[in-house]
């Protein structure tokens, strides 16, 4: 059983919020979009939560993230179609195919003057009986807490993130990096190809899950993303915690973001296929 609570603000620098959020359960039936926040075992779906910043194309990075969460919510549920044909479908390589096809497609929408360089951030997780499979491209994260352990489970695509990690900088540095948003790899944007990272993730009852955009880090720290999952009896309440931190602490750009916690089995029975 998924527990999930999700949230948008739009940030103080502009009217228009370019993230896009989407949870939705994939079945033979294809994709239901669900509410902001709800409960749903896995028993007869899988489950996919994501978040995408939007950027670039003059006013159009709205529109960019908009089209890449649509259309994964689209191509996801084939894996079923395909199962049902005979064939074990490989989650990560289907994702892969979705991602550099979306990647296509939102380059070859932007010919306009408005549109032009349009691109968007993923971070996506999908939940299977039998795994969480993640994609993420940019900047937008995903984080694992487990047993009150924080661990980020997508990678920034940026250099000063790289640099954090390898222990060349510290977090406070990182944070007031000039190059920290300078992303080498989004979904669009006119590059010729994209690479995301993919992850097979094995998760357990009492895991919790965050998947932000990167508003949200501006205004939190790691400790406070780990105190907020730990502590929080329900994923609304990790919610409104790290979101009220971050728009107090910045608040200049769109936060997004959903906590999912897993709080019961999550095996598929014989009798559901």
């Amino acid at each position: 059983m998924l527990h999930w609570a999700s949230a948008t603000h739009s940030g103080s620098r502009k009217p228009r919020n370019d993230d896009s959020l989407i949870r939705f359960s994939s079945s033979p039936q294809g994709a239901h979009l669900l509410a902001d926040e709800g409960a749903l075992s896995l028993e007869k779906n899988d489950l996919v939560f994501a978040v995408s910043d939007g950027m670039g194309g003059g006013n159009a990075g709205d529109i960019a993230s908009s089209i890449l969460l649509q259309r994964m919510s689209e191509i996801i549920p084939e894996t079923f179609k395909i199962a049902a044909s005979g064939f074990f479908p490989d989650c990560l390589s289907h994702l892969g195919d979705a991602i550099r096809s979306i990647h296509e497609q939102i380059n070859q929408s932007a010919s306009s003057e408005e549109t032009r360089g349009m691109a968007a951030t993923l971070a996506l997780t999908w939940f299977t009986p039998e795994n969480l499979y993640l994609a993420n491209v940019g900047d937008s994260r995903i984080y694992l807490s487990r047993e009150g352990k924080l661990e980020q489970l997508s990678r920034d695509h940026t250099r000063a993130w790289a640099q954090w990690q390898r222990g060349e900088i510290t977090e406070i540095q990182y944070r007031s990096h000039p190059r920290r948003s300078a992303l080498y790899e989004v979904v669009g944007a006119g590059h010729a190809a994209v690479c995301p990272h993919f992850a097979a993730v094995p998760y357990q009852v009492g895991d919790r899950f965050l998947i932000c955009s990167d508003g949200l880090i501006d205004g939190v720290w790691e400790r406070h993303i780990s105190d907020a999952l730990a502590i929080a009896n329900a994923p609304r309440e990790s919610a409104e915690i790290l979101m009220k931190r971050a728009i107090d602490n910045a608040g200049i750009d769109d936060t997004t973001l959903i906590v999912v916690h897993v709080d019961g089995p999550t095996v598929r029975s014989d009798s559901s296929e």
